[in-house]
């Protein structure tokens, strides 16, 4: 199984008041490949990119989540902090 980041990610994905807890880099991959708003953006292309090298091996896991909130960013999706 894979390992849970240090710090999950509740974001709006599915609305505004519909909040979904993002905890892993696969987690986050599925999220950005089926529910995301944007479908081409620097962001979430970079995030796809570094997600698989997390998968990998060949980066920490919380690359993944760093480079996950920024396509949160780009796309405008509200985050809980």
């Amino acid at each position: 199984m894979e390992k849970s980041w240090t710090k999950s990610v509740t974001l709006a994905l599915e609305g505004p008041d519909k909040y979904v807890t993002i905890s892993n880099t696969t987690e986050a991959s599925w999220a950005m490949i089926e529910d995301w708003p944007l479908e081409d953006a620097p962001a979430l292309d970079r995030a796809l990119e570094i997600c698989a090298e997390v998968v990998e091996g060949k980066r920490p896991a919380e690359d993944a989540r760093k480079a996950f909130l920024a396509a949160a960013v780009e796309a405008e999706i509200a985050v809980q902090d």
